[in-house]
């Protein structure tokens, strides 16, 4: 699908404000309410957009310790790689996972309470899967930028 500047004001706007009345929305995109309408769901039905979400504060629902977490595995066959994915996909700690380039095979980033809770997420489930040829934790001191804003201007 192809945006024009419209679906990028509409885009900009959602993020900002998700619960947004169309009648806001339209009026904040120079449109009238049906077309502003036809547009959103155009951009869902597109999956531009995904979903709607609350964006929850982790640390007001004690979750305040983020790690991320490199993770090598011992061979890269398409199979392995599906089995570890498979295997993170369902594990709520798991807020974010990558495949990447360079020295370790994926990043993750997981939240817990605290230090005895990541050590439960590690040995009940990270260090039981196969195939891994080591874990490296880095637990972050302090968020300096988190963003759910995509820069669509």
């Amino acid at each position: 699908m192809s945006l024009d500047a419209i679906d990028r004001r509409i885009l900009t706007a959602l993020q900002q404000d998700g619960r947004m009345t169309n009648q806001a929305l339209a009026e904040r995109v120079g449109l009238s309410p049906s077309p502003c309408l036809r547009r959103v769901r155009l951009l869902e039905e597109a999956g531009v957009v995904r979903g709607y979400v609350a964006v929850v504060e982790q640390k007001a629902v004690g979750l305040p310790v983020s790690i991320f977490i490199s993770i090598k595995l011992e061979r890269q066959r398409e199979e392995d790689l599906d089995r570890f994915q498979a295997a993170v996909s369902p594990w709520p700690e798991v807020m974010e996972c990558y495949l990447m380039t360079g020295q370790r095979d994926y990043l993750m980033r997981v939240v817990c309470a605290d230090l005895p809770a990541y050590e439960r997420f590690l040995k009940e489930k990270l260090t039981r899967l196969d195939g891994i040829a080591s874990i490296e934790s880095s637990f972050a001191l302090a968020q300096v930028k988190h963003t759910n804003v995509l820069p669509i201007g």
